[in-house]
């Protein structure tokens, strides 16, 4: 290996049900790690057969997270991000469809000398030669070999689909050694009955099914609504043939926030300690230090998710409202915004096409319910997304709050669906629309970027890091967002589209007084930040900003939303202290 040190591996593996809270434990246990000086990375492995994620529908599969490196993953590598404050790339997601490419590829290169090629050994060496090799890839600033790397295992013990990848860790464990290797399994604890009573028979079952297969869990994560009543963690003991101390109750909290301190509070850092021997490793004093550092920050930051705060409410106006997982990073986004200035964040779920005119005459209670929301909220927030559906009643969003001072943050479509209402409704041009839904559209003001590739889909969009360059002007200057990054000159920010603002439209809406403060450093012909003059917040952008969002150091775009949508941003901007503003009064 390049460092000359191994590695240690930490697997998360799931049974019972999917959806347990596989992501959660391994994000958790990877804070409580790094609390300690060490270095540590992440893989998620999924057993789907895609290649990426990149095509799968957000209500199936949740959202899709974009890295710097344009890599589009699970949402899982969102949590591992935000939570381990790490940079992952395309190649911490395993898939079935990438191990399959890589060996069918080698195999038809003749790589393998004529010879059988075969689930076991082939596929099974492959999805190991991956994990040790991105295992020791740095993804912290610092540029640190990994001390210790987490590895999510997909799916649920038992299924078809992940046999290859359990067979894979059985090896695994003796390829890198006792000492090296570590097995958490998250579990269900049911309560069953009028009474309430916990039930271990099914953590028992996954248990067995996975020591079938070759892994005996060294931890157990036993999800529940409640703690562990009195005798449960001496029963799985007994039946699951693991350590008292090594069973942990993981049962519903005030937050996910909470999470690691309640796996610290119960001693998971004493027991991965002892079992990996952390204590041969050597840490640095400052590393500790900033360890504790860490430690001090999340526990404050939990303090507050706890507390009794302000609520404000922001509307989010989309198409995918059905499943809050297809815009996990938005909410996460939102959250650490709101808790960096002292508010709560109450979201107003709005379906775009409930706003829409055909809704009134098909459903005239759900069009005045979805009218109802947006009105009330604080703030409207139009995120992300693809196709036409929905599209019009996201314009009417972008409208009411431009005519209403209301706070205004659009994200991608939401920056095109503001640029579609300030053409149709300021400049004059009635037919404005985007030629992603109609080729032939009288005035297209959002176009398709001439090098993206029309007839092919997975990976084909402008992804990734990109910087964007605020504009020499007096109005960029002194615009909020700009303000809110810091006055920086250059932001780089997580992109994924195909479409952009058409150039040959720029002017004519400046005129009007929609400024694009911020476009791309390549070309500069590409807008990336707009904002609208004389309006309290009205701010989009092309990019992601919520991929960058860290509990610790919230996003600048959705901070502005929060703190306009708050009345608190003026004050900000002016350099008060709003959060020993918001403590005093807290405590009067």
């Amino acid at each position: 290996m390049p460092s000359g040190k191994q590695t240690k591996y930490i697997i998360v593996s799931g049974g019972v049900i999917s959806g347990i809270g596989k992501g959660i434990i391994a994000s958790s246990t990877g804070l409580l790690l790094k609390t300690l000086g060490l270095t540590v990375t992440s893989i998620k492995i999924d057993p789907y057969l895609n290649i990426d994620a990149g095509t799968l529908s957000p209500l199936d599969h949740g959202e899709v997270f974009v890295l710097d490196d344009g890599g589009e993953v699970d949402l899982d590598l969102g949590n591992y991000e935000r939570y381990l404050s790490v940079t992952l790339t395309r190649d911490n997601n395993i898939t079935t469809g990438k191990i399959y490419r890589e060996v069918i590829d080698k195999e038809r290169r003749g790589d393998y000398l004529g010879k059988t090629v075969q689930v076991v050994p082939h596929i099974t060496n492959a999805i190991q030669d991956w994990v040790e090799r991105v295992g020791n890839v740095s993804t912290s600033d610092h540029g640190r070999t990994p001390d210790v790397c987490i590895v999510e295992l997909g799916g649920t013990v038992g299924d078809i689909e992940s046999a290859p990848f359990i067979e894979a860790m059985r090896q695994f464990q003796f390829r890198v050694g006792h000492d090296n290797f570590c097995l958490i399994h998250v579990s269900l604890i049911p309560v069953v009955g009028a009474v309430g009573e916990q039930k271990t028979k099914p953590t028992q079952a996954s248990v067995r099914d996975l020591r079938g297969l070759g892994l005996s869990p060294d931890i157990l994560a036993c999800r529940s609504a409640l703690p562990f009543e009195e005798g449960i963690r001496e029963k799985l003991a007994m039946f699951c043939q693991v350590s008292p101390k090594q069973i942990f109750s993981v049962h519903d909290c005030e937050s996910l926030y909470h999470v690691p301190i309640l796996l610290q509070q119960q001693g998971l850092i004493d027991v991965l300690t002892d079992r990996l021997k952390l204590t041969q490793l050597s840490i640095l004093p400052e590393i500790c230090a900033e360890g504790d550092t860490l430690w001090a920050q999340w526990r404050e930051f939990a303090r507050r998710r706890a507390r009794d705060l302000d609520q404000t409410t922001i509307a989010i106006v989309g198409k995918y409202t059905n499943l809050a997982d297809s815009y996990i990073s938005v909410v996460k986004a939102l959250e650490h915004a709101g808790l960096n200035v002292n508010r709560k964040v109450k979201i107003s779920w709005v379906e775009a096409s409930d706003l829409e005119d055909s809704t009134m005459h098909k459903d005239p209670l759900k069009y005045h319910e979805a009218w109802q929301h947006l009105c009330a909220a604080n703030g409207i927030l139009v995120p992300g997304g693809f196709g036409e559906r929905g599209v019009e009643g996201k314009v009417l969003a972008a409208k009411w709050a431009r005519e209403h001072s209301i706070p205004y943050l659009g994200i991608c479509l939401g920056l095109q669906v503001a640029v579609i209402d300030f053409a149709r409704h300021v400049c004059s041009m009635p037919r404005a629309f985007s030629a992603e839904f109609r080729d032939d559209c009288e005035d297209p003001v959002v176009i398709f970027m001439p090098e993206i590739d029309r007839s092919t889909m997975g990976g084909t969009m402008r992804l990734g890091s990109r910087p964007t360059v605020f504009q020499d002007t007096d109005f960029a200057r002194n615009s909020r967002i700009r303000k809110l990054y810091g006055n920086v000159n250059e932001v780089h920010e997580r992109h994924r589209h195909r479409y952009e603002v058409n150039p040959e439209k720029v002017k004519e809406f400046e005129d009007k007084g929609l400024h694009f403060v911020g476009r791309d450093a390549e070309t500069g012909e590409r807008m990336e930040i707009l904002e609208l003059e004389n309006h309290p917040y009205f701010v989009a952008v092309q990019y992601h900003p919520e991929y960058l969002t860290r509990p610790l150091s919230p996003s600048p775009p959705f901070l502005g939303l929060l703190l306009a949508a708050s009345d608190q941003l003026d004050s900000y901007l002016n350099g008060e202290d709003i959060s020993r503003a918001a403590e005093a009064k807290l405590m009067m």
